[in-house]
């Protein structure tokens, strides 16, 4: 049993002759951040001050063992004994000397008090934790830094109004409760929707939690997560199961990904997913970024260039990696019950080559990362359990035989060796298969530790002279 996440978009702050909230809207989002970060930076100040709570023991009593025991505390335990301690009630009219929050941020509602302690305690908790490890560790470098009250603001259930069934409408709003600089008020905001968002947000079976608001320095949006419980066995118990199906995933710069899905030990379904001259157009704009910087000389700190190339590389490179990934969860949701293979590639370092050509290479390094985290998110939605299996060999053995082989191109009607070729032959069985589809086939074998990719064993340690005799 596990978790899926998933977010959906909201919020228009576009010019305002094309729908977008006015100026006064905007300043209201900012004065509203500046003061919850003003909060979350009391609430830090008072939770390091009073750190040793954080270790206190709470007993409770266990249903399963019918017996107390103790435990740390919560933080919904935190969250009443700070409020208990810093904001004054009829219950508790006295608060503690140099934290009464109610004189620092008054008028502010209790949502959002309540939403900044609880981020509170989650940084504090976190800094104590790291300091304790620092500390145990012995080194002298890595210490902790303070944790910093910047945060994007969470939005509870009476900071936020949404109409689900507005939201498909072409003059859609939302009504939030922000800080205009003198007091709290309410405010409408005008939200880009659609009927994809609608459906997305009422979709059965995933609930939604707090909104979060998102502020960039030209943008702002508004972040609805939602969950899902998602039913799926161990990698282990499936693959105990004599028609279990694997997914296997071999990704390049040109073919983004080659998919093959095995299923009784014969590959019984292949997919290929070029780049559609995607390395080629990237290539070509970074090779005007090595210009231009070339032509300008020594760079200046604290200055960027080529803002808007670079930004037009990640929106593309963004891109493919959502429509590979989705194409490689589609093949997955055809399979119900398999398991999802990429191979365990962590450094891969750009090779020789010019200042444009290192670039480019380690964007498609990057890309591949991309494809690989968002494959496993939108298969897990499917029930699909993703595995990284070792990569050694596989783009060098045959998949059919297990020989070493080698990869070659055609030039001329004649056949050249070559170390990255497309193809691939294999001097003992004289198999010749696409390299990409061959080194896909290989990542099945890895997992199930066929010919040479077997689990190593433990070394056994040489044996001393006493044990030799000598």
């Amino acid at each position: 049993m596990g978790q899926a996440t998933r977010t959906t978009k909201l919020l228009d702050l576009g010019r305002r002759d094309q729908g977008g909230a006015n100026l006064q809207k905007r300043a209201a989002l900012d004065a509203t951040a500046e003061v919850l970060t003003a909060a979350r930076a009391f609430y830090i100040d008072f939770f390091l001050a009073h750190a040793g709570k954080f270790s206190e023991q709470v007993s409770y009593y266990s249903e399963e063992h019918l017996e107390l025991r103790e435990r740390l505390i919560s933080a919904h335990e935190l969250l009443s004994w700070a409020e208990a301690c810093t904001v004054e009630t009829a219950a508790h009219p006295h608060p503690w000397a140099g934290w009464n929050f109610k004189q620092r941020f008054p008028g502010m509602p209790f949502t959002y008090r309540r939403s900044v302690i609880k981020d509170a305690i989650g940084k504090v908790r976190s800094y104590l934790s790291n300091r304790a490890s620092w500390e145990k560790s012995g080194k002298q470098k890595g210490k902790p830094g303070r944790p910093a009250a910047t945060d994007h603001p969470t939005l509870y259930q009476g900071c936020i109004q949404i109409q689900l069934e507005a939201l498909d409408l072409k003059a859609a709003f939302v009504r939030i409760n922000f800080y205009t600089g003198e007091g709290w008020r309410w405010m409408h905001y005008p939200v880009t929707s659609s009927h994809y968002s609608v459906e997305r947000l009422q979709e059965t079976g995933w609930q939604r939690q707090s909104p979060t608001l998102v502020l960039r320095a030209h943008s702002a949006e508004l972040h609805n997560p939602q969950v899902k419980k998602i039913a799926a066995r161990k990698v282990m118990e499936r693959k105990q199961d004599p028609d279990l199906a694997t997914v296997g995933v071999d990704l390049n710069v040109k073919n983004l990904a080659v998919i093959t899905v095995r299923q009784h030990g014969r590959i019984i379904k292949t997919v290929f997913v070029t780049d559609h001259g995607l390395d080629a157009h990237r290539y070509r704009h970074l090779k005007k970024i090595a210009k231009k910087q070339w032509q300008s000389g020594q760079p200046v700190k604290g200055e960027r260039s080529n803002r808007q190339l670079r930004r037009h590389v990640d929106r593309l490179n963004a891109d493919a990696a959502h429509k590979v990934a989705r194409r490689i969860a589609q093949v997955c949701a055809q399979y119900p019950g398999c398991i999802l293979l990429f191979e365990r590639l962590r450094k891969i370092k750009p090779g020789k080559g010019s200042k444009s050509r290192r670039m480019n290479r380690r964007r498609a390094n990057q890309l591949r990362g991309k494809i690989n985290q968002q494959a496993k998110d939108k298969a897990y939605l499917h029930g699909v359990v993703s595995v990284e299996v070792n990569a050694h060999g596989t783009s060098q053995y045959c998949s059919r035989c297990g020989a070493k082989g080698e990869g070659f191109s055609y030039k001329s009607g004649r056949r050249f060796p070559v170390k990255w070729g497309k193809l691939f032959i294999c001097p003992m069985c004289h198999y010749e298969a696409n390299a990409y589809f061959n080194a896909s086939v290989n990542v099945h074998h890895s997992f199930y530790r066929e010919w040479h990719w077997q689990p190593r064993t433990a070394r056994v340690p040489p044996p001393s002279p006493e044990e030799n005799g000598t």
